[in-house]
C-alpha cells in the first residue's frame, strides 16, 4: 500500500523543482529545521513571513520578517512553505483561506530527533510501517494512519484536515469508568488532568509527573485542592537516573545533553510505589520509546488504558504501535488525529 507513495512527488521535491518564489511562513524552531533542510537540498528561499501580530521589526535567518500582503505586492504568485504548528481554530481557518489564493505546502520536520520523514525514510522503514498499519484496531485508525503518512511525504495539509476527529470520540473509545487510577506523564500545568476530570466523575487516585520545575509549580497550584492527587517533579525514562533537562521551551521542554539536572523514574517504579494504574496519559516530548521500555511489567501484568502522543519523532506513528504490540499483543490500538495544523495532536488510544 505505502509503496505507492514512493512514486508521489514529495514536498521537498516540489519545493526544489518549483519555479515560483518560496516564502517560509514561520520563525520558530520548526522554521529553523525547515531552513536547515532547505540548505542541505539547495532549495532557495525568497522571503520569510509571519502572522500580522508577529511581524514586528525583526529578521530571521537573514530575511526581514514581513507580512503576506507584502509578498502579494512583490510577486504575482508564490509558494508558502508553512513552518509552524497551531491548534487554534482562527489560525487554521486563516491558513485554509490563504491556501485558496496560494499553494501552501508544509514540509514535515520532526519535533525531536534527526529523521526527516521523506521518501528515503519511508522506503527504509516500509516493513515496519505496513506492520503498524495492519495492527490497528479499526478502519478509521487505518485511514488516519494512511493520511498522516501521506501528509508527511507530500506536505499536503488536506490529508490532516480530512482525517480529524474531536476528543469526545477518542474518550468514547477509552470508555473511562468509575474509580480510575490516573497516571499523567508530562502533566504540564494540569491541562490533561482537567481533561480527565471532564470525562470521569469519580476516581481512585491521580499521579501527575512533570519534569519542568517552573511548570511543575503551576501543576502543584492546579492540583492543590484535588483529593488523592500526587504531583512529582521527575522525568520519565527507562531507568532511574540523573538526566539533564532543557526547560527553556515551555511545553516542548525535554531531556537533553545540557540543562538542569532532573531525576528520572520509570512507570514500573511508580506502579510499585503507588499501586496499579488503570489509565496512562503519555506526552513526554520524544521520550515515549524510553517510557515504554520502563513500563513493560505494568503493561504486561495490568494492561492499563493508554493515551499516547504519536507525533514527536518521525518514526513514532509506526514504531510506537509496534513497540506496544510487542510488549502486550492483547492491546487494541486506535489512532486519532485532532484538529491541528500539521499532524501534531495525533494520539494512540490503547485498551
Amino acid at each position: 500500500m505505502f509503496e505507492n507513495l514512493l512514486n508521489e512527488k514529495s514536498s521537498w521535491e516540489f519545493l526544489k523543482d518549483t519555479s515560483l518564489p518560496i516564502v517560509v511562513y514561520g520563525t520558530g524552531n520548526g522554521a529553523d529545521r525547515v531552513f536547515d533542510e532547505f540548505n542541505r537540498l539547495g532549495i532557495i528561499v525568497s522571503g520569510v513571513c509571519a502572522s500580522d501580530g508577529f511581524v514586528r521589526k525583526r529578521t530571521f535567518r537573514g530575511f526581514e520578517v514581513r507580512s503576506i500582503s507584502d509578498f502579494d505586492k512583490e510577486f504575482d504568485d508564490f509558494v508558502i512553505a508553512l513552518a509552524f504548528a497551531s491548534p487554534l481554530p482562527e489560525v487554521i481557518e486563516n491558513i485554509k483561506a490563504i491556501s485558496q489564493k496560494h499553494r501552501v505546502i508544509m514540509p514535515s520536520v520532526p519535533v525531536f530527533g534527526d529523521n526527516i520523514f521523506n521518501k528515503d525514510f519511508l522506503k527504509k522503514n516500509i516493513d515496519e510501517v505496513e506492520q503498524a498499519y495492519n495492527s490497528l484496531a479499526d478502519e478509521k485508525s487505518k485511514f488516519v494512519f494512511e493520511s498522516i503518512v501521506s501528509f508527511q511525504i507530500t506536505g499536503d495539509l488536506n490529508y490532516c484536515f480530512n482525517c480529524e476527529s474531536q476528543k469526545n470520540e477518542a474518550f468514547e473509545i477509552m470508555n473511562l469508568g468509575e474509580n480510575e487510577s490516573f497516571l499523567d506523564l508530562g502533566a504540564y500545568r494540569g491541562d490533561t488532568i482537567k481533561e480527565f476530570l471532564h470525562y470521569v466523575n469519580n476516581y481512585k487516585k491521580i499521579v501527575g509527573v512533570e519534569p519542568d520545575k517552573r511548570t511543575f509549580k503551576k501543576l502543584q497550584t492546579y492540583c492543590e485542592n484535588l483529593n488523592n492527587c500526587i504531583t512529582l517533579n521527575n522525568a520519565v525514562w527507562n531507568e532511574s537516573k540523573e538526566l539533564y533537562f532543557d526547560s527553556n521551551k515551555g511545553r516542548g521542554s525535554s531531556a537533553n545533553d545540557t540543562g538542569e539536572s532532573i531525576q528520572s523514574i520509570t512507570v514500573d517504579e511508580l506502579t510499585e510505589k503507588y499501586g496499579e494504574f488503570t489509565y496512562l496519559n503519555i506526552d513526554v516530548e520524544g521520550a515515549e520509546k524510553e517510557m515504554l521500555q520502563g513500563a513493560q511489567s505494568s503493561l504486561q501484568q495490568n494492561k492499563p488504558k493508554l493515551c499516547m502522543a504519536a507525533y514527536h519523532r518521525s518514526e513514532d506513528v509506526f514504531s510506537l504501535v509496534n513497540q506496544i504490540k510487542k510488549i502486550n499483543g492483547d492491546y487494541e490500538i486506535y489512532l486519532r488525529h485532532h484538529p491541528h495544523i500539521s499532524f501534531w495532536d495525533t494520539n494512540l488510544y490503547c485498551k
